[in-house]
């Protein structure tokens, strides 16, 4: 099993959104984005299941899934494959889980269920340009993020 480290932590407070890619029974693939995700422990992610009843009932059939995330101005983040279990209001673990995921929602959304994710295998995802110019430094990385996308840093 891997282990979710700083850098994980790091790009996952930097993305605004991750996406979850699940199954359906007959083998079709479902991507979907989720705007309230968080690290737990270790080893599991957190998704807050707000409006999400493809990605949902994909779970329930086939539990493998991949969660991928990126920071859009450093241009970098990770691809994380592992197992998820859906967490209802009902269940003991929710009071943890779906509170810490309502708390970031705020009163914006409700959030239905948890998602929580055991991490199997993480992986690093760069920007093609960090291979095409390995000399550009993370700080360039998100000047020209932030020239493309036509932000400032706050």
């Amino acid at each position: 099993m891997a282990v979710i480290n700083d850098a994980v932590r790091e790009d996952i407070r930097n993305s605004v959104l991750c996406w979850l890619a699940t199954v359906d029974e007959k083998g079709q693939p479902n991507v979907s984005p989720k705007e309230i995700f968080t690290d737990h422990g270790d080893d599991a992610i957190l998704i807050a299941d707000i409006a999400s009843p493809v990605s949902v009932r994909n779970i329930v059939r086939q539990p493998l899934v991949c969660v991928s995330f990126v920071d859009v101005f450093r241009q970098r983040g990770f691809k994380i494959s592992g197992r998820a279990r859906l967490i209802p209001p009902e269940h003991p673990d929710f009071a943890a889980t779906g509170a810490r995921l309502q708390e970031m929602a705020g009163t914006d959304f409700k959030v239905r269920r948890a998602i929580h994710v055991t991490v199997n295998r993480i992986s690093r995802i760069w920007a093609p340009s960090s291979a095409l110019f390995p000399d550009r430094s993370v700080e360039d990385q998100q000047a020209r993020g932030y020239a493309t996308y036509g932000v400032r840093p706050g």
